[in-house]
C-alpha cells in the first residue's frame, strides 16, 4: 500500500501578492456579521451590518432614501442574491491592507478582494486562478484591455466602518 503525501498549499495569490494580512477586530467582527448576512440569502440582511458599521457604505449609485432597495435595483435577479455572492466571493479572497490618511494607529484601510488593488497586466499565475474564480474569461479579458479593475470592491476601514462596495465600470 503506498503512503500518501500531505502537501500545504496556501491561498492562491495571497503569499505571492504580499497579503498576509491580520485583520484588527473591528474590521473581523463586521465582515463576519457581512458575510453571515450574505449567506442567509436575505439582502434585508445587509441592514444589520449597516447598524454594526454606522455608516451605509457607498454603493456607487444614489443609495440615500433604502440601499437595501437600491442593491436590489442594481442586482440583475432583482432580489439581491447577486450581490449577496459577490460578497461571499469577495471575502473568500485575502483583502490587502493599504494605508489611508495621517493617523498612524488607524491608518489602513482593507480592500477584498486584494487583485481589485493589483495591476491586471502583471497577474501570476495564481493570480490569475483567483480572478477566474470572481469573473468570466470575458470579463478577465475586458480588464486586461482596459487596464484596471471591473469588478466588486469592498472596503473596511481599521476602525470597523464600510466605507465602500461597488463594482467597477
Amino acid at each position: 500500500m503506498a503512503g500518501a503525501a500531505l502537501v500545504h498549499v496556501t491561498a492562491a495569490g495571497a503569499n505571492e501578492a504580499g497579503n498576509n494580512v491580520k485583520l484588527p477586530p473591528h474590521v473581523e467582527d463586521l465582515r463576519d456579521v457581512i458575510l453571515t448576512a450574505a449567506h442567509s440569502g436575505n439582502i434585508e440582511e445587509l441592514k444589520t451590518a449597516f447598524e454594526v458599521s454606522g455608516v451605509v457604505p457607498d454603493l456607487g449609485f444614489d443609495a440615500a432614501g433604502d440601499p437595501i432597495k437600491a442593491l436590489k435595483d442594481h442586482s440583475e435577479d432583482h432580489e439581491g442574491r447577486e450581490i449577496l455572492a459577490a460578497l461571499i466571493q469577495a471575502f473568500e479572497m485575502p483583502p490587502v491592507a493599504l494605508p489611508l490618511g495621517d493617523d498612524i494607529e488607524n491608518n489602513l484601510i482593507y480592500v477584498w478582494p486584494y487583485l481589485a488593488e493589483r495591476p491586471i497586466d502583471k497577474l501570476t499565475p495564481a493570480e490569475e486562478v483567483d480572478l477566474y474564480r470572481l469573473v468570466t474569461p470575458a470579463k478577465a479579458a475586458e480588464m486586461r484591455e482596459k487596464k484596471r479593475w471591473l469588478w466588486w470592491r469592498l472596503v473596511i476601514a481599521a476602525d470597523g466602518s464600510w466605507t465602500s462596495f461597488k463594482k467597477a465600470d
